[in-house]
């Protein structure tokens, strides 16, 4: 079958990209001690990460791992951070190599709120989020041992966020931005789903607030539009993407209903942004989105739309050709098949991914799958 929708140019902020096969952001937690940082938490990108992306290069769009904005933000040990020099010329380090291969990236920054232990935390202090929760076995993150193998606990309960430091971590979005354009990224991507702090802020669930940032949907969006005006300021909408799923369950985290969910789009359609990625729920067991759920959004949002979830080519390709959707973000596909659209194209058969290396390691799992040539 040709998947000539998919493997078409699209425009996305300033930027004419290949091929609208874009490579999803997925957390390897492959990220190296910093100088001066705690022992097995990570955050400094390492030349393997710069490996691992550039073999991915002729995606249309690598969307990175999600990235910590500050010590604060840390949930999983081995995530990346963009928030010291160093980190920036990691990441510098690996921008460069994308480009000079050919490709494009952004860089997703993200927050865990409550998903994250006390052990990963600054002066071991629980997470916060946006009430005081403990959600129990709900919600687990990953440490890592002293032979540094990945292993899940459950996650340390979380107090309320002042205002303070609701305003300080608004900054440290827009602060991050600046970082990631300053390490060469084309794009970035705030990170909205799947239960982090921006989602906890987002519903009912989680969010139990009685001032400005609770209570009404209006009021829950607060800290979101604050986030998007911060970050959109700093670098310009045209360079600003955001990950949303706005049904399901993740991270022990209830979404709201489509009505919501069409709310929280319309706001974002406002700040005229680079892209809208949708994480659909069926990746992770959930029913998929109806034909009208889909009309909706598109009448909605007026801007480059992103789908994410289980997605085949084919499925991909008469999406975009039927209007509903502008790009596809593959995500474990792209961990066992570093030259994907080049399959696509050809139509050859997809290695299959090894669960069991996902998180932590070295290049077993990560940089060491066959590409088609091979």
């Amino acid at each position: 079958m040709s998947y000539s929708a998919l493997l078409s140019p699209i425009n996305v902020g300033a930027m004419r990209l290949p091929n609208r096969v874009f490579m999803a952001p997925l957390t390897r937690l492959r990220s190296a001690d910093l100088p001066d940082g705690k022992k097995g938490i990570g955050g400094l990108p390492t030349p393997l990460m710069a490996t691992y992306y550039t073999q991915r290069a002729s995606s249309g769009l690598i969307i990175t791992e999600a990235t910590d904005i500050s010590a604060d933000a840390k949930g999983y040990a081995g995530a990346p951070g963009i928030f010291s020099a160093a980190q920036i010329a990691g990441w510098k380090m690996i921008a460069d190599s994308v480009h000079q291969a050919g490709g494009h990236i952004a860089m997703q920054l993200w927050h865990t709120g409550l998903v994250s232990h006390y052990s990963l935390r600054p002066q071991g202090q629980p997470p916060v989020s946006a009430s005081a929760v403990d959600l129990g076995d709900a919600v687990r993150t990953s440490l890592k041992d002293e032979e540094g193998k990945v292993y899940r606990v459950t996650a340390t309960p979380a107090r309320e966020m002042t205002i303070a430091e609701i305003k300080q971590t608004v900054d440290d979005f827009a602060n991050a931005a600046r970082n990631a354009i300053e390490a060469g990224m084309d794009f970035i991507e705030i990170h909205g789903a799947h239960g982090y702090l921006i989602h906890q802020f987002l519903y009912e669930s989680v969010n139990q607030r009685s001032d400005e940032y609770g209570g009404s949907l209006e009021n829950r969006m607060r800290f979101l539009k604050e986030i998007l005006t911060a970050v959109t300021r700093a670098i310009g909408s045209d360079k600003v993407g955001i990950r949303i799923s706005p049904l399901g369950q993740f991270n022990g985290v209830d979404a709201g209903s489509e009505d919501d969910a069409l709310a929280i789009i319309k706001l974002i359609d406002s700040f005229n942004l680079a892209y809208l990625h949708i994480s659909e729920p069926d990746w992770a067991g959930g029913k998929p989105f109806t034909a009208e759920f889909r009309r909706q959004i598109r009448d909605t949002y007026h801007g480059v739309l992103i789908g994410a979830g289980g997605y085949t080519a084919e499925k991909a390709d008469t999406l975009i050709r039927d209007g509903l959707i502008d790009a596809v973000a593959f995500g474990r596909s792209y961990i066992a098949n570093p030259d994907l659209v080049e399959r696509f194209h050809q139509n050859a058969p997809l290695n299959q991914p090894n669960p069991a290396t996902f998180y932590g390691g070295d290049q077993e799992g990560y940089t060491d799958y066959p590409a088609l040539a091979q």
